[in-house]
């Protein structure tokens, strides 16, 4: 099976390359060898390639430098998916879009369903949701992955923050009062392999199980930590409110995705986030 993944570089390309399955010939590009919003350039690649299955992992994801940065948060978020999406049509390739619980507005009260209304409240989520609707638009059997709160062993990413300042600092205050669903990048990516394996199409919703606050994350992150030998020391871990932490975006409250139907379909639940989470942490204790 011939694969083509973009954004080869980021936490979420480099886990569906450290996971393809064993008859996949994969080629992984990062930005520097396409950009995905040169339509040419993508037709060109595509074409060249004769992928059955192209794997968008590419995404402007500085949710608070797209509320300035418009123009670029688009190109990634919405001109390269629907340039992808024509190029894995011309070239009769399945076509994987990852996409994020930010289309939803966070005043839901219960997980949001696929089919759910959405409604972003930043630039981020709108320019993902018009990624999503080209897509759609364009090629009807794509699949769409709807996620959250993705994190892995390499790049930037909340856990690796929060090892890092409660490695340096005796107090770390974090926001308590948004909720949603810590996700491994690792698991989704095999995820979304068990998801194109099946033939599954349109959208679907994968997190890891359960929920939780940032607050909640980051006391699990240092106990896990703690007892794997990767702090020495505990800081004090102090919850606060958003309006304490005032950021250019704002941030969905409740942004939990109901996960039902694609569990139903793959046969089994995820892992409960914070099994993924040590998961990951072993994985630094091992690998570094």
């Amino acid at each position: 099976m011939k694969v083509l993944i973009t954004g080869a570089g980021g936490q979420l390309g480099q886990a569906l390359q450290a996971c393809a399955p064993a008859d996949a010939v994969v080629v992984a590009l990062g930005h520097a060898d396409l950009d995905i919003a040169d339509s040419r350039a993508v037709s060109e690649i595509v074409a060249g390639h004769c992928p059955e299955l192209l794997l968008n992992g590419a995404a402007y994801t500085a949710v608070d430098k797209a509320e300035s940065d418009v123009e670029a948060a688009r190109a990634i978020n919405a001109v390269g998916p629907a340039n992808l999406a024509l190029a894995a049509w011309e070239a009769g390739a399945r076509f994987v879009h990852v996409s994020t619980d930010f289309v939803f507005d966070g005043m839901s009260g219960v997980p949001y369903l696929p089919d759910t209304p959405t409604a972003p409240i930043g630039i981020y989520g709108v320019t993902k949701l018009e990624g999503e609707k080209a897509v759609l638009s364009t090629k009807p059997d794509a699949l769409i992955v709807r996620t959250a709160w993705v994190y892995g062993g390499t790049g930037n990413n909340f856990v690796r923050t929060m090892l890092q300042l409660m490695g340096e600092r005796d107090e770390v205050r974090v926001v308590a009062d948004q909720i949603g669903t810590p996700t491994f990048a690792g698991g989704l990516a095999q995820a979304i392999w068990a998801l194109d394996a099946v033939g599954a199409t349109g959208i679907h919703h994968w997190t890891d199980s359960g929920a939780a606050s940032w607050y909640d994350f980051a006391v699990a992150i240092q106990e896990e930590a703690l007892a794997l030998g990767l702090l020495s020391r505990r800081a004090a871990v102090l919850p606060i409110p958003t309006m304490a932490y005032p950021t250019p975006a704002r941030r969905p409250h409740y942004s939990v995705l109901d996960k039902e139907a694609t569990f139903a379909l793959l046969g089994k639940p995820a892992p409960h986030w914070r099994e993924n989470l040590r998961r990951m942490l072993k994985d630094i204790q091992t690998n570094g």
